[in-house]
Parts: C-alpha cells; structure tokens; sequence
C-alpha cells in the first residue's frame, strides 16, 4: 500500500475556526436540535438492525453519486453545492496533493452513506457532527445543551463517563450517533485499506478528532490511525467554498478510479 505523504505542502492547513455557522445559525440549530434529542442508544441500534444487511439496492459506485445528487445537507452551514460536486472537490483535493489512489478514491466516496436519506430517512439520523451514545454527552460536542431534551439524558448509567462501555474497550465497541459515516464504512468495508476505512468511519466524530475527546474509550489502534482522521479531515474541510468541479469533465477519471477499487456493484 502506497503511504500518503501528509505533510505535503499542498494539504489546507487550519487557520482559525475550521467552520463558520454564523450564515446558516438558525437552519443549523434547528438541525441539531432535532439530532441531539433523537438519537438515543435504542435508535441507533435499532437503525443498525434496520440498514446494516445492506439488503435495499445495489448501485455502482458512480450509481450512488447520481442517486445522491439532489441532496442538500442541512447541517452543513458551509456550502450549498450537490454532494457529487462536494465529492469531487475533496477527491480532487486529494489527488492535487499526489496521494494514493486508495486515498482519492476514499475522498470520492466519503459521503455516500448519505442515501440514507433518499430511503427516507431525516437529514437528523444521516448527517452532522457524530458522538457516541450509551455515556456522557462530551461538553465539546457542537450545540450540547439541546441534549436537555434527549430520553437518554435520563438514565443514571448512560450519564457516567463510559456509561455501557469499558475503558479502552476501542471505537470499533462504541456505538456513534447513527448516520452516514458508520453506513458508508459497512459498505465498503472489504474493499479499502484501514486507514481508509479510519476516514470513512470516523470523518464526522469532531469532538474526537478535533477536540481530543473520548480518548479514554479508544485503544492503540484508534490512537495510530488518528493521524489519518486528520489529516483526511483537511482535504474534506477546505476544500469547501472551492470553485464548482466540472463533473463532466471529471467524469472519466474518477468513473475508472471507482471501478478499479469497486469493480463488482455494491449493496446498500
């Protein structure tokens, strides 16, 4: 496996707040408050129940772009751009950089998991910021206090630092907030690299990757491929606000790049 070099000179670097919300603050609040009072631990194990036989279609992957494209995600307060061109201004983020194929293809299909609202699912219960549930709310979590209306906020056990889990017990035993992120990574899970598979699972637990919460439920493994998280994270962020990709033109590159990683059709 190709290694990314990631201190290239051509990866966004942070600079200030990584995200404003100031021109989108009462669609973005009226978002999370819906996420933060719905997803209990019962929801979200019963929406891994539900979805992950992965038994509803089977698309290519360039097929779950088309099928995405008329989704505008509103707990992203940053761009108003389709998610076939948001994935392609973070692959071609990327693939500026010169990083792995394995890497690119992982910034193509980092949002697919996102069709989940296309089979009727609510924007709450696919996007925005993730957390785990089942233990204490972390304090860093984007728009905490709307969690006061949440069923689990009432149970003594999920309230304690690691509620149902034990320490160490590693994010592969930690249920997240469900959404696209843990959908995607199912997907495609025998297909990419782990660090890969890292990106996909994790890119929306920010008050782990960019607030160093939770540490106290990861072991060494989650701690190794945090790096990868992060680094990630900077091509998926600012790459935002970029000008609008050429899907056409696009087209042939990334259509070849998906079907060397996802040669057969993949369940969803």
């Amino acid at each position: 496996m190709e290694t990314p070099d990631l201190d290239s000179p051509h990866v966004p670097k942070p600079a200030g707040e990584l995200r404003d919300y100031s021109h989108a603050r009462s669609r973005v609040e009226e978002f999370y408050a819906l996420n933060h009072a719905r997803q209990t631990l019962a929801f979200v194990l019963a929406k891994k129940q539900e979805y992950l036989s992965l038994s509803r279609k089977t698309m290519t992957i360039w097929g779950a772009l088309e099928f995405l494209n008329t989704l505008v995600d509103d707990s992203d307060p940053d761009i108003d751009f389709t998610q076939i061109e948001h994935a392609l201004q973070t692959a071609e983020a990327i693939r500026a950089a010169d990083q792995p194929r394995w890497f690119i293809v992982a910034g193509l299909v980092h949002d697919l998991g996102k069709i989940l609202c296309l089979f009727g699912e609510p924007q709450w219960a696919v996007v925005g910021d993730t957390f785990p549930v089942g233990c204490r709310w972390s304090p860093k979590i984007v728009h905490r206090h709307f969690f006061r209306d949440n069923p689990d906020a009432h149970v003594a056990e999920y309230q304690t630092e690691c509620g149902v889990y034990q320490p160490g017990c590693g994010l592969d035993n930690v249920h997240l907030s469900w959404g696209h992120d843990e959908y995607i990574y199912q997907v495609v899970k025998d297909r990419l690299p782990d660090e890969a598979l890292y990106m996909l699972r994790y890119h929306s637990f920010y008050p782990w990757h960019n607030e160093g919460e939770y540490a106290y439920l990861t072991n060494e493994t989650d701690r190794s491929m945090l790096r990868w998280v992060r680094a990630f994270n900077r091509y998926d962020l600012y790459s935002k606000g970029a000008q609008r990709p050429n899907v056409t033109e696009l087209m042939p590159f990334y259509q070849a790049l998906a079907e060397e990683f996802f040669p057969q059709p993949l369940r969803w």
